[in-house]
């Protein structure tokens, strides 16, 4: 049927004026981003994997054991299952490397008087060292400089009372340490040949706990400067029953000590989820967190399994989530996971990893670390690596604190960060050697607790709502990241005061 010309002008007018707005439109809308898959977050699935790992079947995952060891090997089930490939060595999920451990052999001898000394029963060495020492003991107070000017202690074993130490675990645990290293070498460049500090009785179960951290000795990276043992001067520790008789005067110490030092293996885990982007799928965001802990240790309160649930298996359980948010949606960048072994044990699995990466060291253009990440306030946590001289990429930390503002909405502690504060905890996990190399790094904490390093770190005192939000925290940044065109820029005249 022929159409008459008017109406065919007609027609055509009207298909132009229904077609101009969808062709405007079409015109200004954006390239679509890809859409998060937070959803995939999911508290029941952070509490189960928690509660699995931070169990007595695993002992504690003592760094360079069986049970660190079988750990990693569940943990590379949960990984497999999330859809994560190997990133390790030879195809595997695993990469290994040997841990030097250095420390008094159990021929070891020491005795103060008539009282024989059982190391790590009756007292501590707090550093490996050969030694051999006969010398009489003097007991100097709290070795004040009134008290030492009234005693030559030139060729002698000095015996010390630690007093007016903090009552708090972990600052106890702190000042103890800095006696140990600063008064006893004072003490040794002014003559004395061992010596010996004796507990406040009102800190006793202060030591019955901390003591046993001496116990293990050294552990290192063979090769590595702290492998070395040189014959110092021995620093004991006693417990506040000693305090009555080490003060008798006219006794002897006699000291016969070995070092030992040999090698066992640890090892790193690691997966990818590769980029959907031609060119960014060869940079990578790294995820980091450690599945060690301290394994089995003296009881307290008849418990002696250190099962670690906040350090660190709250970080474990938040890598397998962001694992499965990253498999229903990949980022244009590819995502790499690393489980880094050892870490109680001196930060060993990231300085192996961090100077031996699965991956190109350069294609690392973030570290995103979990750190103990479900205790304390609901509302409050940190950032570590956002203050300087500790803030290596401002870029990296804007892209962290806008996250905090678009999903969890935490208030900021920023002391813990500052170089002053005593705890240097920015120097105590695995963000620590990839931000010596010049890689972005920020580490995602809810800080210390009373529980930190005891037997009372189980799975029921963590808070799973809290860890979530922690979790999607994390996972928004490396998000963000991962889907940026740039890689986030490094902080020019970076250096870390230590």
């Amino acid at each position: 049927m022929k159409i008459p010309f008017q109406t065919t002008v007609q027609l055509l007018l009207a298909s132009l004026t229904l077609a101009a707005p969808f062709t405007a439109t079409a015109q200004k809308k954006p390239a679509a981003k890809p859409a998060n898959a937070e959803s995939a977050i999911r508290e029941a699935d952070i509490k189960r994997d928690l509660f699995a790992l931070a169990g007595d079947h695993f002992r504690g995952r003592e760094g360079g054991t069986l049970d660190e060891l079988k750990a990693s090997v569940w943990l590379a089930d949960q990984i497999r299952a999330t859809g994560m490939l190997p990133a390790g060595d030879d195809g595997t999920y695993f990469q290994w490397f040997n841990l030097q451990r250095t420390r008094l052999s159990k021929s070891s001898t020491l005795r103060i008087g008539s009282h024989e000394i059982k190391l790590n029963e009756d007292g501590a060495v707090t550093a490996p060292t050969n030694a051999s020492v006969n010398a009489p003991l003097v007991y100097v107070g709290t070795g004040s400089a009134s008290e030492l000017a009234k005693v030559d202690i030139k060729g002698k074993a000095v015996a010390v009372q630690i007093a007016g130490a903090p009552t708090d675990g972990i600052s106890y645990r702190r000042y103890v340490s800095g006696k140990f290293v600063g008064q006893a070498g004072e003490l040794v460049k002014a003559g004395a040949v061992a010596v010996v500090f004796v507990s406040d009785p009102k800190q006793q179960a202060l030591y019955d706990h901390w003591s046993h951290i001496y116990e293990r000795g050294r552990y290192s990276l063979p090769g590595a400067a702290t492998t070395r043992v040189v014959s110092t001067p021995p620093v004991v520790w006693l417990p506040a029953s000693a305090a009555s008789w080490v003060q008798q005067a006219g006794q002897q110490l006699t000291a016969e000590l070995k070092v030992e030092s040999f090698q066992y293996p640890s090892v790193n885990i690691v997966a990818k989820m590769p980029g959907t982007d031609a060119q960014l799928k060869n940079e990578y965001v790294l995820f980091s967190t450690h599945q060690d802990h301290d394994g089995v240790r003296a009881p307290v309160a008849g418990d002696s399994i250190y099962n670690g649930a906040d350090d660190n298996a709250t970080g474990c359980a938040a890598l397998l989530a962001i694992m499965r948010a990253f498999k229903q949606q990949p980022g244009r960048r590819s995502a790499l996971f690393v489980y880094q072994g050892s870490e109680e044990r001196g930060l060993i699995g990231s300085t192996y990893f961090s100077a031996h990466p699965t991956v190109p060291q350069s294609s690392i253009v973030a570290v995103l670390n979990a750190e103990m990440m479900g205790r304390n306030a609901p509302d409050s946590a940190a950032l570590l690596g956002s203050t300087p001289p500790h803030l290596n990429s401002s870029d990296l930390v804007r892209t962290a604190l806008a996250a905090n503002q678009a999903g969890p909405k935490f208030k900021l502690d920023t002391e813990w960060d500052k170089p002053t504060h005593p705890e240097g905890w920015y120097f105590r996990s695995d963000h620590l050697p990839y931000a010596r190399l010049g890689i972005p790094a920020i580490m995602y904490t809810s800080l210390l607790h009373v529980d930190y390093h005891t037997p009372r770190d189980e799975a029921s005192r963590i808070d799973y709502a809290k860890l979530t939000r922690m979790t999607r925290w994390m996972y928004l940044t490396g998000w963000a990241v991962a889907n940026r065109t740039a890689p986030p820029a490094r902080e020019p005249g970076f250096k870390l005061e230590r």
